[in-house]
């Protein structure tokens, strides 16, 4: 990493010409994994290259700009001004690359424009699925992508330009400036076992009955879990001693049905399921004296960037179906 002896005095402009400088697209793109991981060797692996190769890319970069880029810390790297000057400026670029190849494409197949949305299970059920329908009647012709997962990879996927907005909530480890968040909605928690469970009998699950089983959980760090786990605290309970982690609703699921395994989900999506008359119908929900609190959803778009008209559409049409 380049020390600040480096960097060129006042006065000296650094050369306006990046690229004309050497600095080219892979570069950028391993700033904004850099920023996004923390760590090079994490970096390195989303980009699919070594953690030689990262760290000399690295160096390159920082020959370029005649600025250290980011500094080691204890667990990783982070960002100097300099790099987080360079990984604003690189979202911009490749949110531009990415409009101008969504243009070409609607212009080379005549269709209604394309919107990517990220949205956490239970407000996709609720709120994206009867916007999807009005637009998907109203213009036929437009294209919708969705990505279903949790807070913490949605967000970063805004922060990347790999979606237009999401349905989520800001991770405490993100930086909230750096969203427009718009709350509409408030998620209800559940508790989730298969038909025939030791407790489905009781008429109230105490939080007392509930470590001894083993547990399905998001990953950790995410809100849903860290919000089960509050619960089990404030209740002076002791954490499940076996958990198995996936983001996955369908894995969560199967694993529910088939074993005596407890999972926290969205009341939307137990409800979904919940005696349908399929084998995912073979699930229930425990009646249970505590509550789970997660912090309201919202919808979030990123600061600066403003929404195509087709991604303007959907995101209205989902803020109005929350005041409903």
């Amino acid at each position: 990493m380049v020390p600040d002896s480096t960097i060129a005095p006042a006065g000296e402009p650094l050369d306006a010409g990046l690229f004309r400088s050497g600095l080219k697209i892979n570069h950028l793109r391993l700033v904004l994994a850099l920023d996004d991981h923390r760590r090079i060797s994490a970096a390195a692996e989303s980009l699919g290259i070594s953690q030689p190769a990262a760290s000399r890319m690295l160096a390159e970069i920082e020959a370029i700009v005649k600025a250290p880029i980011c500094a080691r810390v204890a667990r990783g790297v982070e960002l100097t001004r300099y790099g987080e000057a360079l990984a604003r400026r690189a979202r911009t670029i490749f949110l531009e690359l990415r409009e101008a190849a969504r243009e070409i494409n609607e212009l080379k197949s005549g269709s209604g424009g394309s919107v990517s949305l990220g949205s956490v299970t239970g407000p996709a059920l609720a709120l994206a699925v009867p916007a999807i329908r009005q637009v998907s009647t109203a213009y036929p012709g437009i294209e919708i992508n969705v990505q279903i997962d949790n807070s913490n990879v949605l967000t970063r996927e805004l922060l990347a330009a790999r979606h237009d907005f999401v349905i989520g909530r800001i991770p405490d480890d993100l930086n909230p400036r750096l969203f427009n968040v718009v709350e509409v909605g408030f998620e209800e928690v559940c508790l989730i076992v298969r038909e025939g469970h030791p407790l489905i009998g009781k008429a109230s699950v105490s939080a007392d009955d509930l470590p001894g089983y083993d547990w399905v959980f998001q990953p950790p760090g995410t809100l849903l879990r860290r919000a089960v786990e509050d619960s089990f605290l404030s209740a002076g309970v002791r954490l499940p001693a076996t958990v198995i982690n996936t983001s996955s609703i369908i894995l969560t699921l199967s694993i529910v049905r088939n074993t005596n395994a407890i999972a926290p989900v969205a009341l939307d999506v137990a409800r979904l399921v919940a005696g349908n008359g399929t084998q995912a119908g073979e699930i229930r929900i425990l009646k249970t004296e505590f509550p789970v609190r997660i912090k309201p959803y919202g919808l979030i778009t990123a600061e600066g960037r403003a929404l195509p008209p087709s991604a303007k559409l959907l995101y209205d049409l989902i803020l109005k179906q929350s005041r409903m």
